[in-house]
């Protein structure tokens, strides 16, 4: 039995569909709340959903195969850290801690929020001493960095850890499942109803020297290869690090919108819009996933091009009358 924490999420169960089509025995352990978030579980078959205040009463006794952490509270505008701490850091160590001691693999989100602004660039270096030189620009960033630096301070002390931990930093993932997400969806899912219906998408105007309106640019990954990856840690028994997630290749957010007008046979619609002064100091140019970490560790598998990956998801999924995996 594989237990995937923040189950009913976004990456969560979309991990907890591959399993459950691979024919694993899956728990899902989150908050469905009073919206349609149980949609993205709803054709799965699943062995129990655990809400969180049950976990460890839950967890008690029990072997488990893996844990796949992917709850959190994810919002990079979240401001009530001791919220962000007790479910980020606390949580997160607190199963650490249980995957220790019942010798379980444990692989978890961590997040290119981790990187700051990406002046340092985007190295997957998990030694203390480059960790320990990024900035986070957001609380969410700062609670996935905090938990990074303290599982690999217990490595390098040489303390007991899980037979199997894995740290993915995630960049710009995109995919079915993320409609609950609200603001923190991709700017794909947020923009394609207003072009299904002929209406034109609204993108931020560049207000950096030398990027043009539309030019900023992401390292937009797919939701199935962010699987993909998991599903590689799951098999390998003996791989422990901290990762990258991403396809290595920035593309722009003009590249996005273009490759959804043409999954939907319509030329671009797209207005540059001033982006909002409160949150300029702190936007993202430009994102870009080094991938040797992960390679070098051993995975092989290619990363879906985006015009591909964005068809895909369109006419899948955000086209069809049922749009969850």
């Amino acid at each position: 039995m594989i237990l995937v924490t923040g189950g009913a999420g976004f990456i969560g169960s979309n991990v907890a569909a591959s399993l459950e089509e691979a024919g694993a025995d899956v728990a899902v352990n989150d908050w469905l709340e009073s919206g349609d978030k149980w949609r993205n579980l709803a054709k799965r078959r699943l062995v129990d959903v655990v809400a969180p205040a049950d976990l460890f009463r839950w967890l008690d006794g029990r072997k488990l195969d893996a844990i796949v952490h992917m709850g959190a509270i994810s919002d990079t505008t979240a401001t009530d850290g001791d919220a962000v701490m007790a479910n980020n850091f606390r949580l997160s160590l607190k199963l650490l801690d249980w995957c220790t001691q019942t010798r379980t693999p444990f692989i978890y989100a961590s997040s290119a929020a981790t990187y700051g602004n990406g002046e340092q660039g985007f190295d997957d270096d998990w030694s203390l001493e480059e960790l320990a030189t990024l900035r986070p620009m957001n609380l969410y960033g700062w609670s996935k960095h905090l938990f990074d630096r303290a599982l690999v301070a217990r490595h390098v002390k040489g303390e007991a850890l899980p037979p199997c931990w894995i740290g993915l930093k995630f960049f710009n993932v995109y995919g079915p499942n993320e409609y609950h997400k609200g603001h923190m969806m991709s700017v794909l899912a947020k923009m394609f109803d207003r072009a299904k219906a002929g209406e034109s998408v609204k993108l931020f105007k560049s207000h950096r020297d030398g990027i043009a309106d539309g030019d900023q640019r992401r390292d937009f990954i797919y939701v199935d290869d962010t699987v993909d990856v998991i599903r590689w840690g799951l098999e390998r028994a003996k791989v422990n690090g901290i990762f990258n997630v991403g396809t290595g290749k920035a593309e722009s957010f003009r590249d996005m919108i273009g490759a959804m007008f043409t999954a939907l046979g319509r030329p671009a619609k797209i207005d540059y819009v001033d982006m909002p002064e409160s949150i300029r100091g702190q936007y993202q140019y430009f994102t870009q996933a080094n991938m040797e970490n992960l390679r070098r560790a051993g995975y092989d598998g290619q990363f879906t091009p985006l015009a591909t990956a964005v068809t895909r998801y369109v006419q899948t999924y955000l086209n069809a009358a049922d749009r969850y995996r």
